[in-house]
């Protein structure tokens, strides 16, 4: 049983690090774009939305995985 909710907290934690990072650099780039033009930031939202939730969906597969686990 104690293996079992390490190898839950395991996979979720190291399953997420990925997107945390991935999340942090697309904002990050995002508002240097919009820093440095501050005119394309109709163009750069959208963009970085989508790029966002593909790096979360990575996360909710770590979740589920966490969860199907026995």
């Amino acid at each position: 049983m104690e293996i079992a909710t390490l190898a839950k907290a395991l996979a979720i934690g190291v399953g997420s690090i990925g997107p945390a990072i991935a999340i942090g650099m697309i904002g990050s780039k995002a508002m240097e774009a919009i820093g440095r033009n501050p005119e394309a930031s109709g163009k750069v939202f959208v963009p970085m939305l989508i790029a966002s939730a593909f790096a979360e969906a990575i996360a909710i597969y770590a979740l589920v995985i966490a969860f199907s686990i026995k």
